[in-house]
C-alpha cells in the first residue's frame, strides 16, 4: 500500500534518515516512537508529500485513500460541526501530487447517520452538531476533524497524538472503535496503554535509522533490549577474536619460522564482516531535585465541604484527610467531581460550605490541566525556569533539569510565548521542581508529554519528598507513581490504600483504562462497545477479560516464565564458561610469552599444549553461548504477538 525506498533527509544540516526503508501494508497498526526531533514528523510530512526526499522514493499504491490528523491544529471554515464530520477522502493518484481534502461531497448526506454516531461517541452532543467548528475550542475542533477520519475511513489513517484531546471517555470509545477498524493506520502517541492495545508493530526513528519490531510497545521494549544485548554480545566476541588474533601476529611476524602464520592471522581480520557496537541510547540525565521542607502527618483535611455549580451539587458534607507521604490518584467517571476536589484542595475554587484545612507547615504546589497562566511568555525559557528556582540553586542546575526535560543547548533562549503546548507543560513542571511543594496537587500531567519527559517526571516524582494527589489516565504513569487510589463517584469517596492493581483487583475491573471512568469500576463498557463497529471477523472480539481468563493468562505466563529460564540458565552458564576460558587462556598466554618459561623445554611444551586446548575449548563454548542466546531470542519472539 506505501513504501518508503531508499530515503535520505536532511534538515538544518542534519541528516534525519540515511537510506531507510519501510513498507506499510493494509492491515497494519504501526506505532512510530522516537526522541523529540528524530524525525516523526519529518516521516509523515514525506508520506504526505508535503515533504521531498533527498535521495530516494516514496511511493503510494493508486487509489489508496489518506488520511492524516495533525498533532496541533488542522483547518476550519464557516461549516458546522456535522458537516466537517461528513468531508470525503482524498484517492492517491502516482501521476499526481494529493493533497488533504476537507470539503463534503456528495455523498456527505448519506454518512450523516455514521458522523452523528462517531460524533457523540467523541464527546459532542446533539444540540452541537449544526454549530459552527469555529466556535468551539482548538481541542474540540480536532475531535471533529478526527471524527471526519472515521466517518470517511480512509485505507491508511495518519494519526499524531490523536489523544492529546480526548477526555477519557472519549479515549475508551475511540480505543475501541479503532481495534475494528477495517484499514490500517500509522500513530504517532506517548500513550503506553494505547500504544499496547491497538498496535501489531512499532517502528522506531533512532539514529537516521528506521527499525521495526513486531508486536505492541511491551514487545518493542523487550525485544529492542535482546536486540541490543545480542549484537553487543556479537561485537565483544569479535572483537576478543580480532585481539586475540592481532596478538598472535604481533607476536610472532618477527620470527621467520612463524612469519606466514601471523601474515595468515592479518588477513584473517581483514576478511571478518565487522560487527558494529550497538547504537547508545540517548544519554540520561542523572540528578536529585531539591527537596521540599517537611510538613505535619496530616497534610490537609476537608470537613463538611459543600461545593455545587448552579443547582448542581457536586459535594454535600464531605469529609476527606490527605497524611503525609501520600502518593494518590483520584479515578471516577467524567464529571464525578475529580478536577474539582482538586481546586477545592489548591484552594484556588471557594466552597459553599465547610473548611479546607492544610497542616502544620503545608506548602501547596497545584499544576492544572491548563499550563498558560502558570507561565510568563515574555521571558525565554531559562530566565522563566530561574524565575521559579529555589534560591541558590545555579544557573547550571538549572540548565541540567531542563535538558532533562529536552530543553538542550540553544532551546533554553527560546521565548516561552512561542513554545508548543507540550513544551509548555514541560516548562511548568520544571517550574514546579525546582521550589518544589510539600503537597503537590497534579491534574493530567503527562498530556502533551512526550514518552522520554513522561520518563523524566516518573524520575522526578519517585525522588520527589513531600505528598502527591493527581489525576490521569495514562495507566503507566499511574502506576509508576500511586500508591492509594481514591474513587469519586456521586459525591463521594471510596479509598483504595493499596497501589493501582490493588484496585482493580478488590474492584474485578475488567479493564485498566475503564476502571478509571467508570461509576462502577467492576462493570464492562456499555456506550463505548455499543458504539464500536463491528470487527472484521465473523467473531466480535473480545475486549475485556474474565476472572477465569486472567487466571488462565497468569498461569500460561508462569509456564512460559519457567520454560523460559531454562534457556536464560543455558546462556548464563556458557557465559561464565567462556570468561573462565577467556582468563585461562590470558594466563596461559603470558606464560607463553615469558622468557623464563623456556628455560624448562618441557614446561614449556606443556604450557604450548594447555593453550592450544583451551582456545579450542574456547571457540567451542563460544559458538555454543551464540547458538544458546539466538534460541532464547527465538523463544522470546514467539510471545511477541500482542493479545488483547
Amino acid at each position: 500500500m506505501l513504501t518508503l525506498s531508499g530515503v535520505t533527509k536532511s534538515f538544518g544540516g542534519r541528516v534525519l534518515f540515511q537510506d531507510v526503508s519501510l513498507q506499510i501494508n493494509r492491515n497494519d497498526r504501526i506505532g512510530l516512537v522516537g526522541p523529540n526531533g528524530a524525525g516523526k514528523t519529518t516521516l509523515f510530512s514525506l508520506i504526505l508529500r508535503e515533504d521531498e526526499p533527498d535521495e530516494g522514493h516514496v511511493s503510494v499504491q493508486r487509489g489508496t485513500t489518506v488520511g492524516f490528523l495533525p498533532q496541533e491544529s488542522a483547518p476550519v471554515g464557516e461549516e458546522t460541526v456535522l458537516a466537517l464530520a461528513t468531508g470525503r477522502p482524498v484517492a492517491v493518484d502516482e501521476a499526481e501530487d494529493f493533497e488533504i481534502d476537507y470539503q463534503a461531497d456528495l455523498d456527505a448526506q448519506a454518512r450523516e447517520p455514521k458522523a452523528k454516531k462517531i460524533l457523540g461517541g467523541l464527546g459532542f452532543r446533539e444540540s452541537d452538531f449544526d454549530r459552527p467548528a469555529r466556535t468551539f475550542s482548538g481541542g474540540w475542533v480536532m475531535r471533529a476533524h478526527l471524527a471526519r477520519l472515521l466517518v470517511t475511513e480512509p485505507d491508511l489513517l495518519m494519526l499524531d497524538e490523536p489523544t492529546n484531546h480526548l477526555d477519557l471517555e472519549a479515549l475508551q470509545w475511540f480505543q475501541s472503535y479503532l481495534r475494528g477498524y477495517s484499514g490500517a493506520f500509522i500513530v504517532i502517541s506517548h500513550d503506553r496503554e494505547f500504544l499496547n492495545c491497538l498496535t501489531n508493530a512499532i517502528v522506531e526513528i533512532r539514529n537516521s535509522r528506521l527499525h521495526k519490531y513486531n508486536g505492541n510497545y511491551d514487545s518493542y521494549i523487550a525485544e529492542r533490549k535482546a536486540r541490543v544485548e545480542q549484537q553487543q554480545a556479537a561485537y565483544d566476541n569479535q572483537q576478543r577474536e580480532i585481539k586475540k588474533l592481532q596478538e598472535f601476529a604481533d607476536r610472532f611476524r618477527a620470527k621467520a619460522s612463524k612469519a606466514s602464520q601471523a601474515q595468515s592471522k592479518l588477513k584473517q581480520i581483514d576478511r571478518m564482516d565487522r560487527i558494529e557496537a550497538p547504537e547508545s541510547d540517548a544519554p540520561v540525565v542523572h540528578f536529585k531535585f531539591p527537596q521540599p521542607s517537611r510538613s505535619g502527618q496530616r497534610v490537609i483535611a476537608l470537613r463538611g465541604v459543600e461545593q455545587a455549580y448552579g443547582d448542581h451539587v457536586v459535594y454535600k458534607d464531605l469529609d476527606f484527610e490527605v497524611e503525609r507521604d501520600s502518593r494518590m490518584v483520584l479515578v471516577g467517571p467524567n464529571g464525578a467531581g475529580k478536577s474539582t476536589l482538586l481546586k477545592i484542595l489548591a484552594g484556588v475554587l471557594p466552597i459553599r460550605a465547610g473548611s479546607c484545612e492544610p497542616g502544620h507547615q503545608v506548602k501547596i504546589g497545584y499544576y492544572a490541566q491548563y499550563r498558560t497562566e502558570m507561565l510568563d511568555t515574555s521571558r525565554t525559557v531559562l530566565a522563566e525556569a530561574r524565575s521559579g528556582a529555589r534560591s541558590g540553586i545555579s544557573e547550571e542546575f538549572v540548565r541540567t533539569v531542563l535538558g532533562a526535560f529536552l530543553f538542550r543547548g540553544d532551546d533554553v533562549f527560546k521565548q516561552v510565548g512561542v513554545l508548543s503546548g507540550g513544551e509548555k507543560s514541560r516548562l511548568a513542571i520544571v517550574k514546579l521542581l525546582l521550589d518544589p511543594p510539600n503537597l503537590l496537587l497534579m491534574d493530567e500531567p503527562t498530556t502533551h508529554l512526550d514518552i522520554p519527559s513522561i520518563d523524566a517526571l516518573v524520575n522526578a516524582l519517585t525522588q520527589f519528598q513531600g505528598t502527591v494527589v493527581f489525576i490521569s489516565h495514562d495507566v503507566y504513569f499511574i502506576r509508576a507513581i500511586a500508591r492509594s487510589v481514591v474513587h469519586v463517584q456521586g459525591g463521594r469517596l471510596k479509598l483504595y490504600p493499596g497501589d493501582y492493581q490493588y484496585f482493580l483487583d478488590k474492584t474485578a475491573a475488567l479493564s485498566e483504562r475503564q476502571a478509571l471512568v467508570s461509576s462502577d469500576p467492576a462493570l464492562s463498557t456499555n456506550a463505548t462497545e455499543a458504539n464500536a463497529p463491528a470487527q472484521p471477523t465473523g467473531e466480535r472480539q473480545k475486549i475485556f477479560k474474565t476472572r477465569d481468563e486472567k487466571r488462565a493468562e497468569s498461569e500460561a505466563r508462569q509456564v512460559r516464565n519457567r520454560e523460559r529460564k531454562v534457556f536464560t540458565d543455558s546462556v548464563q552458564t556458557l557465559e561464565g564458561e567462556v570468561a573462565r576460558l577467556e582468563v585461562e587462556e590470558k594466563s596461559l598466554t603470558a606464560k607463553l610469552e615469558d622468557p623464563a618459561t623456556y628455560d624448562n623445554p618441557a614446561l614449556a611444551l606443556q604450557v604450548n599444549r594447555d593453550l592450544t586446548a583451551v582456545s579450542d575449548a574456547l571457540e567451542r563454548t563460544t559458538a555454543a553461548w551464540e547458538q544458546a542466546a539466538e534460541a532464547l531470542t527465538a523463544f522470546d519472539a514467539t510471545a511477541s504477538t500482542p493479545t488483547h
